[in-house]
């Protein structure tokens, strides 16, 4: 047999955590997740076969094309990534001698798949009771919803994509009340990934307003001359000079000792004129 021909490109693959990031764990159930991604990549390389059997006419065409060596050494690759993808419990759990990656891959699946009416409940209350204010933006809160979502699904209690959408509208904190009526009161209601991105974008804009009304926060700083406050903008500029008006204001009348002692008379306000009052003889 060539060089060639005994080459297969599984056997190229120098860590399988690249091309499966996810850690399956019993606490953080993402299995169907983490299955679909180790299938992904299973059949990019060819040994899709040894997780799942193929149809009886294709798995004739495989053994022969795969003499007992190879389909060994191929087997006993795929069982490797297997185990490096899972914990440390749930390999304790299903780890037997001379077990095949089939073997392993169903064991793997009875374990998520087992009590999946009791699985539903407990995922449908965590569900029911996702809100935002319990994530720091609005893509962690979405992801949840979705991964809760999807693991709903794989126990036979799919979500429906309009309440998926409403879930995560009914969760959203005051700041996104505004866009979520939106949502909700839209017919259709939009898909959930349209949604995502309104709040997203929403989520921006809230920042910069933010951002815009810290950088144009007072600076106070001491005045010198009378002890009153200093404020650099136009809007300050506007406070000092009332407080520096009713102060000369008060110094005048306390000066005068009041009318008829040769000082002018007070001008009334713009506010006492509209309103007829304050006019001074």
């Amino acid at each position: 047999m060539s060089q060639s021909k005994n080459f297969h490109p599984a056997l190229a693959v120098s860590n399988i955590r690249n091309h499966v990031p996810i850690i399956l764990e019993m606490e953080n159930v993402q299995y169907s997740t983490w299955a679909e991604l180790f299938k992904v990549h299973a059949r990019s390389n060819k040994v899709l076969h040894h997780i799942i059997p193929p149809p009886e006419d294709k798995a004739k065409a495989t053994v022969e094309e795969e003499d007992a060596d190879m389909w060994a050494t191929l087997d006993a690759t795929v069982l490797s990534w297997i185990y490096a993808t899972i914990s440390n419990d749930l390999l304790q759990t299903i780890l037997e001698p001379d077990a095949t990656a089939m073997e392993a891959w169903n064991r793997l699946r009875d374990i998520f798949q087992d009590n999946k009416h009791s699985r539903a409940v407990t995922l449908e209350q965590h569900f029911s009771t996702t809100k935002m204010e319990n994530y720091p933006n609005v893509s962690a809160y979405c992801q949840r919803l979705k991964s809760l979502a999807d693991q709903l699904k794989n126990v036979g209690a799919p979500v429906s994509e309009s309440r998926l959408v409403l879930q995560l509208v009914s969760g959203l904190t005051t700041p996104y009340r505004g866009v979520g009526t939106m949502i909700r009161q839209s017919d259709p209601l939009p898909p959930f990934y349209q949604a995502r991105s309104m709040l997203t974008l929403e989520e921006s804009g809230l920042a910069k307003e933010a951002a815009m009304a810290s950088d144009s926060a007072m600076v106070v700083a001491p005045n010198e001359d009378d002890g009153s406050p200093f404020v650099p903008s136009h809007s300050g500029q506007g406070r000092v000079q009332q407080h520096s008006g009713r102060k000369q204001q008060q110094n005048g009348r306390k000066n005068s000792g009041g009318r008829g002692n040769g000082w002018p008379a007070r001008t009334a306000t713009a506010t006492e004129s509209i309103l007829g009052v304050g006019s001074v003889s």
